[in-house]
């Protein structure tokens, strides 16, 4: 009786007889999935893991793991510690920051005057006699290294090689009987190789001599130091003295052009742009060029400091340069503490640098240097010295629009945007903003958090929507809010893009890992590249640093150079048809695997000798006077042996 009536109200519910029989057989699938989706490690199939074991170098946490992914990170705290607590440890973590990166020079090094022998105008301005360097071609070319097999890269693909006769492909275009280079048919020599922003020397010298003039950002900075300008608060920023008052604001009365109206900047339009974020060391002129030939929109320079470049600091002017091919869509990011450095900086390339779509001011850079010199994400903690910045930058950029980049906050548990955005969004001088969702105390150790950039978002479509209802705001461009951090895949994209407010998302490292981020973006779908095609990728790669720093030695080890760092991130690249699941996560590391052929199985090593392999492939082999670091010591260490 009482099995019966126990039975009964199952069977009424319709509950089937044997399911509490097949919970154990649920409940051990559930544990299996969970076992194959250990947090932190990718879920490669069994048939390509060498080993589960990982090494100690290699089993970074996933703090230590992604500080590998852009100038943004900072690496170790310079003691050799892990960071945590102050405990050493003597696992191989953090930044070679002593790594040596100087390349070795040619035994006798040739005079620029004489490396075209079919230009008669080129000179030496030395003089034979006084010049340094050699002008004897004949000894130059006994002396020179064999050159490499194949036909220079620059010569095919423009028509004649800048280099001349200092190219490692010399035999490919020049004919020695007739100490001729040849030159296609038809073919211009041009000066730059279709580089925009290239800023000539004299130009350089007139700024270290702070000869340039500066007419626009001069009237700026003392209209800015008059203290006329009112915050958000309506409230005067100087003191209350009638006396002073005045004297301000007749200095102010000498500023007399009216700053560009945000109607009147040139036109953003970054809703559901592709773009890709600003990248220390790899984010130079070549990475940035292909990933406009792999469907990027928006490109950005490296970030350059606004002192530097008002000195004409050869190294700094060296940033701004893009190929022709980035412009419209490529924005120059800017680092300073300080409006006046802003606003002559803003001046210079408004001047200087017509093809620049946006000014972006860097106010999320983590690292400890700029943020002791309250630069980077240290200005989100003087908000009053940020709206100064940007109104400088904003008076002096002509026609060029400003956006801001910035973090959620400085440390963990107080976010800064919220306030910050509302005060900028007031102030009228951006025309988009991107928030990168963590703390400048958080880096890279947790999920950027996209629910916090929605409620940041949720709050930019408000003001954009109040503007279009404000008779006086109708002269207003809507402000655009970009979000940044963790965007891997195409799921992670439309996720974003999906929340209302949040226009477009910014790809940093899932751009470095995976070229083709944008290809899978605008098929939303995931591409299986092979082997074959991502090597594709790095030898396009190759051929637009060749043409950027030359087909002689320098040139080519500085490609060289550059190339592995760029490896060192798409070797992190898995094979989604080495996956069990879907999708990947962009901080899971895998163990040591294979691949389906012994090229994929290359591409994925994580030894810096195979990556210079890789570069021998499209540049030859590595001269004895190359030397490669990693940037990264858990990348420094003996692999095991591959089966």
């Amino acid at each position: 009786m009482t099995d019966e009536s126990n039975k009964r109200p199952a069977e009424e519910a319709g509950v089937e007889q044997q399911q509490p029989s097949k919970q154990p057989q649920l409940n051990a699938i559930i544990q299996e999935d969970k076992d194959r989706s250990t947090k932190g490690i990718a879920p490669i199939k069994s048939e390509y893991i060498i080993s589960t074991t990982f090494t100690e170098s290699y089993n970074d946490d996933e703090a230590e793991s992604s500080k590998r992914d852009t100038g943004d990170g900072n690496g170790d705290n310079g003691n050799g510690d892990s960071g945590k607590g102050g405990k050493k440890n003597n696992k191989k973590r953090g930044q070679n920051k002593k790594r040596e990166l100087k390349q070795a020079h040619e035994t006798i090094r040739l005079c620029p005057s004489v490396i075209d022998p079919t230009n008669p105008n080129s000179i030496c301005k030395f003089g034979v006699e006084q010049c340094r360097y050699s002008h004897n071609i004949e000894d130059y070319l006994i002396n020179k290294p064999i050159d490499l097999d194949g036909i220079c890269p620059v010569f095919e693909a423009i028509g004649y090689c800048p280099a001349g006769l200092k190219c490692r492909w010399l035999s490919s275009h020049y004919i020695k009987e007739t100490n001729t280079l040849i030159v296609k048919e038809g073919v211009e020599k041009i000066q730059h190789l279709g580089e925009i922003n290239w800023i000539p020397p004299q130009i350089k010298n007139q700024l270290q001599r702070k000869k340039f003039p500066l007419l626009l950002s001069d009237a700026v900075i003392k209209f800015i130091d008059s203290g006329v300008i009112k915050n958000d608060e309506d409230k005067i920023t100087t003191n209350d003295e009638i006396s002073e008052i005045e004297k301000r604001k007749l200095n102010a009365s000498t500023y007399i052009e009216a700053p560009y109206k945000s109607c009147e900047k040139k036109k953003l339009n970054l809703k559901n742009a592709k773009i890709v974020s600003p990248l220390t060391t790899v984010g130079n002129s070549p990475f940035r060029r292909l990933m406009k030939t792999l469907g990027a929109d928006v490109t950005y320079s490296e970030m350059a400091f606004g002192l530097p470049l008002i000195q004409g600091s050869n190294s700094e002017w060296a940033l701004p340069k893009a190929h022709e091919s980035e412009y419209p869509g490529f924005g120059i990011q800017l680092a300073t503490a300080k409006h006046w450095q802003a606003a002559k900086a803003a001046d210079i390339i408004q001047q200087l640098c017509p093809k620049v779509s946006e000014l972006n001011l860097n106010c999320g850079c983590p690292i400890d240097l700029l943020y002791r010199k309250g630069e980077g994400s240290a200005l989100m903690e003087n908000p009053a010295r940020l709206l100064r910045i940007l109104k400088s930058m904003n008076y002096s950029s002509s026609d060029i629009p400003i956006t801001l980049k910035i973090r959620m906050g400085v440390k963990d548990d107080k976010p800064l945007a919220e306030n910050l955005v509302d005060r900028v969004l007031k102030s009228g001088d951006v025309a988009a903003i991107t928030l990168h969702g963590r703390s400048r105390q958080q880096r890279y150790t947790k999920e950027a958090n996209w629910s916090y950039i929605s409620k940041i978002g949720s709050i930019v479509h408000e003001f954009n929507e109040n503007q279009k209802e404000d008779k006086d705001s109708y002269d207003k461009d809507p402000v655009y809010l970009i979000g940044n951090g963790d965007c891997y895949t195409h799921e992670d994209w439309y996720s974003a893009t999906s929340n209302e407010g949040i226009d477009s998302v910014m790809v940093a490292r899932g751009a470095l890992i995976k070229p083709w981020i944008f290809e899978e973006i605008e098929s939303q779908q995931y591409l299986d590249k092979s082997a074959t095609e991502r090597l594709s990728i790095l030898e396009t790669y190759s051929k637009f640093a060749l043409q950027h720093w030359g087909s002689d030695e320098f040139g080519i080890n500085s490609a060289r150079r550059f190339m592995c760092e760029f490896i060192s991130f798409t070797h992190r690249y898995i094979p989604v048809g080495l996956l069990e699941r879907l999708p990947p996560k962009l901080n899971e590391r895998p163990p040591l695997y294979k691949g389906r052929n012994e090229l994929e199985t290359l591409l994925a090593s994580t030894d810096y000798k195979d990556w210079i392999k890789i570069t021998e492939m499209f540049l030859g082999k590595a001269s004895d006077g190359f030397s490669f670091m990693p940037k990264h010591k858990s990348n420094s260490f003996e692999p095991a042996p591959k089966s």
